[in-house]
């Protein structure tokens, strides 16, 4: 981004003494930009947020599993122990191991989760790395198009080249730049505009140039339907998607995240310094300027609350993360 804005102030003992830069877009039903702050229109690395449009491709490519498992392959998981049985359950459908996977060890991202590891004596593995769905929805999708699976991650792969396809036609923008996220699986690019664009297509059930495609429908109802097995039980994005009846989304790495809601209007956001704490504050903000959070049906406390982060002393609330715009 190159000209971000102060989005969020840092606001202790009412003082400010720090302050977040970024940049948000909000659009209207029919796609147009309602309004933005900062850079929108430049290409990011949107991380996690691309996983739902990544599962969109893959549902393009035949693969075909119940809701509660796709959105698991849309998911940064926490580690659950459901998420973990789901990663297992999608890889035994094809005839896969865990090992197939290529994902980087790690820990369950869950507080909990991560400490149960740690008490039984566990380790970091690749099933419990919160992009193991993902990865299990690629090589199954490997598997019912007859391709290599040791190879899936290349960018070269037939899996990767159609994925990128379909983000291109969502996005409705070239992709400026491809990179190595942080699972080892390609990344592309694209600006907030394009970002918000795909997830509002998502949310519509309609691809790149507005026509019906059932493989956005599906992704965006699994993910409707099971906003936990998309994050965690306790984390803030399924939080919101609980709150507002039809709304799809989904957060990323460096402070990404992207919602749209069932008649098309759409929100994306990322901050430069790609401070996580910040980015849900963001969002409920956005929600608000919009005039979401006062909407029948929605339950704006609950979106509300997603956007609080108190900052402690003593152990003691005394200040907040402020948004500003």
């Amino acid at each position: 981004m190159p000209s971000p804005l102060v989005v969020a102030e840092l606001v202790r003992s009412g003082f400010v003494e720090g302050h977040h830069y970024g940049s948000v877009v909000a659009l209207d039903a029919a796609g147009d930009v309602t309004w933005s702050v900062g850079s929108v229109d430049a290409a990011i690395f949107p991380r996690s947020c691309n996983k739902p449009i990544q599962a969109w491709a893959m549902v393009r490519l035949g693969l075909d599993l119940p809701d509660d498992l796709l959105a698991l392959v849309c998911a940064s998981h926490s580690g659950e122990p459901f998420h973990l049985l789901g990663v297992r359950s999608i890889l035994e459908s094809v005839g896969l191991e865990v090992s197939a996977l290529q994902t980087p060890p790690d820990y369950p991202l869950d507080d909990a989760a991560r400490e149960a590891v740690i008490r039984a004596g566990g380790s970091k593995d690749s099933l419990s790395m919160n992009c193991s769905g993902k990865h299990a929805g690629m090589l199954a999708t490997c598997v019912v198009n007859g391709w290599d699976t040791s190879t899936y991650r290349d960018p070269g792969h037939p899996l990767q080249q159609a994925i990128h396809e379909t983000f291109a036609q969502a996005t409705g923008e070239p992709v400026a730049a491809v990179g190595v996220d942080g699972c080892g699986a390609p990344l592309l690019s694209a600006s907030l505009i394009g970002l918000a664009r795909a997830f509002r297509a998502l949310a519509l059930g309609i691809d790149g140039l507005g026509q019906p495609d059932p493989a956005a429908r599906r992704v965006a109802d699994a993910i409707r339907r099971h906003p936990a097995n998309v994050s965690g039980t306790q984390r803030d994005e399924a939080i919101l998607l609980g709150a507002i009846p039809g709304a799809v989304g989904k957060a990323g790495a460096e402070s990404s995240y992207a919602v749209a809601l069932s008649d098309g209007r759409a929100f994306a956001l990322k901050t430069d310094d790609g401070a996580p704490r910040v980015r849900p504050v963001l969002m409920a903000e956005a929600l608000r300027r919009s005039g979401v959070l006062d909407e029948p049906g929605v339950d704006g406390d609950a979106v509300r609350r997603t956007g609080r982060v108190e900052l402690l002393g003593g152990g003691l609330p005394v200040g907040e993360i402020r948004a500003t715009f």
